[in-house]
């Protein structure tokens, strides 16, 4: 009341104070006791009602807005969690723990510039803790400082306790393989399962080199893992998928198939996927976009050229594009960047979340409306430009949904589209732990229907947009390079350059799961690779339909 007080006399600053000695009293409070409880058992169908109930009487509780926001980060309401941390630090600027769980909501959310001002906030106040520390190699990585996160790893890693985290050891070795140090790389996964024999996604990692070649014992270890009784799920989950990465290098096609099915079983358990919605979203497309309708657009969105975008599927060879483009010398690689998916939600979040409805609200936004998000992606995505390269590429897959969403925003940015052969793009999914989001890719239904959605809605592109999209077929780059590679330079308005034929000497940082592959020159290793599993590919065959059939030769 002090506070509320206070900030109606026009003090903010002595609000603020009061609203702290709030937070600290705030544990004698038996209402404020019992949600946090609640939240610390996540018992988040109790938490939020009793947190809901405190701020509808005491809307200025800052202990409790900073609660409901981190239930909010907890079920993945991101936004949501973001403005209510602006509202308690616009109350109480000194609150450590809202700007924490700031920090971790914006890093989240792929605003890797706002988080770090709050991490470096808290930091300046209290540069011995760890914990903040960590955070920031996190968020440094996400922003593509690897160097930067890698340093502030090695720094809390000379400390005693936390040297002894394998956690700490994992997350190290991620930025290590990121730029390319992949001995060290190892070492810290090595490291990571030396002190964890049990930390499935520390043996998932070096599976996910690609390259890396388990030893026997190294399977045997893994295999008395999964024997333990108490086992979390997650580390049972990642292990199946190291051991079919292990089985199947050694041929032992029907085991490896076998632990990789159970692993995409348990991953689905906790990423629920509904392939009639991604179908519904591109039937709506489909059946409203037509060539007068864009006709009638001309000229709208920001005319910005620098932005490349490599869309398709995961698994299709998008990075191998990505580092050959990224090798030109006007052009700089960035990673997969969320702001289209993100502006995409946000259209869809104001309205019943149908794909009609969608459609609809995409093609209500003024030409104003459709300029000033072409404009806020490109500040958005100015973070990542550290080379200052004139072009810069965002190779985030998932955006074949939103094509349509970038012509309209950035009708000047290329566009190519990664294709693979749907049987060996969707066998390379299946046995992919992903890091975050593509729940499509654990199931081979899904995997097949996503696959044939991709197709038909790039099929109505080219057909209202002729010429708008360039295709690179993998199997045609890996059997001719220089020609695929020149046409694809021409495509993108670039002029040849040799150092894209060296693709595999860049050193630039890759985050992807094909970081180690793309650091080696052209190979047809991964071509047929689906021949393998070919006794229990039926379920992807018959979803893909058309998709398979009409793939070129």
């Amino acid at each position: 009341m002090l506070g509320d007080a206070l900030l109606v006399a026009g003090d903010p600053q002595a609000a603020a104070e009061a609203y702290l000695r709030q937070v600290e009293a705030a544990p004698r409070d038996p209402e404020m006791r019992e949600a946090a409880m609640a939240l610390a058992s996540n018992r988040l169908e109790d938490a939020e009602p009793r947190l809901r109930a405190i701020l509808r009487a005491r809307p200025t509780e800052v202990a409790a807005i900073r609660m409901l926001a981190e239930l909010a980060i907890r079920i993945e309401r991101l936004a949501d969690a973001e403005a209510l941390l602006d509202r308690a630090l616009e109350l109480a600027p000194g609150f450590a723990a809202a700007r924490f769980n700031r920090a971790v909501a914006r890093h989240r959310r792929g605003r890797a510039a706002p988080a770090l001002e709050d991490i470096d906030l808290l930091l300046a106040a209290t540069p011995d803790d760890l914990g903040y520390r960590v955070t920031r190699a996190a968020i440094l990585s996400r922003a593509g400082d690897y160097e930067a996160a890698i340093a502030d790893y090695d720094a809390v890693l000379a400390h005693d306790g936390p040297n002894r985290d394998a956690r700490l050891w994992m997350s190290r070795g991620h930025a290590l393989k990121t730029v390319g140090r992949r001995d060290d790389c190892v070492g810290a996964y090595r490291q990571a399962v030396a002190l964890a024999p049990s930390l499935g996604e520390a043996w998932w990692s070096l599976a996910n080199l690609k390259t890396f070649r388990f030893a026997a014992e190294d399977l045997s270890r893994m295999e008395a893992a999964l024997a333990q009784d108490g086992l979390s799920a997650d580390d049972r989950m990642h292990l199946h998928f190291a051991l079919g990465r292990g089985r199947e290098i050694e041929g032992r096609a029907q085991d490896a198939f076998a632990h990789y099915a159970r692993a995409n079983e348990m991953r689905r358990e906790s990423l629920p996927y509904d392939a009639d919605a991604t179908t519904m979203h591109v039937d709506a497309l489909r059946r409203h976009v037509d060539r007068s309708v864009l006709a009638d657009r001309q000229g709208g969105g920001d005319p910005s050229p620098d932005p490349i975008f490599i869309v398709g599927l995961p698994r299709s060879g998008s990075t191998l594009l990505e580092q050959i483009l990224a090798s030109h010398p006007d052009v700089e690689g960035t990673m997969e960047l969320a702001d289209i998916t993100t502006m995409a939600a946000e259209i869809e979040a104001r309205t019943d979340g149908s794909g009609e409805a969608y459609v609809r609200a995409l093609l209500a936004l003024d030409a104003d409306a459709l300029a000033e998000l072409g404009r806020r992606y490109l500040d958005g995505t100015r973070i990542h430009r550290r080379r200052g390269a004139a072009r810069f590429i965002d190779k985030m897959p998932n955006n074949w949904m939103h094509v349509l969403l970038i012509h309209l925003i950035l009708p000047n940015a290329r566009i190519v589209d990664a294709r693979r052969h749907p049987l060996d793009c969707g066998v390379s999914c299946f046995v992919q732990h992903f890091a975050r989001g593509q729940p499509f890719a654990y199931g081979l239904t899904d995997i097949g229907r996503y696959y044939a959605d991709y197709v038909r809605l790039m099929a109505h592109v080219d057909e209202v947009l002729p010429g708008r999209v360039w295709r690179v077929f993998h199997e045609r780059l890996v059997a001719d390079p220089e020609r695929e590679i020149r046409a694809l330079l021409e495509a993108c308005g670039l002029p040849f350059d040799p150092a894209c034929l060296d693709f595999h000497r860049n050193p630039r940082p890759v985050r992807t799961a094909s970081a180690d592959q793309v650091r080696r020159p052209i190979s047809s290793d991964g071509i047929g690779r689906w021949r393998m599993f070919e006794p229990w590919l039926e379920p992807l065959r018959e979803s893909l339909g058309e998709a398979l059939t009409d793939y070129p030769a």
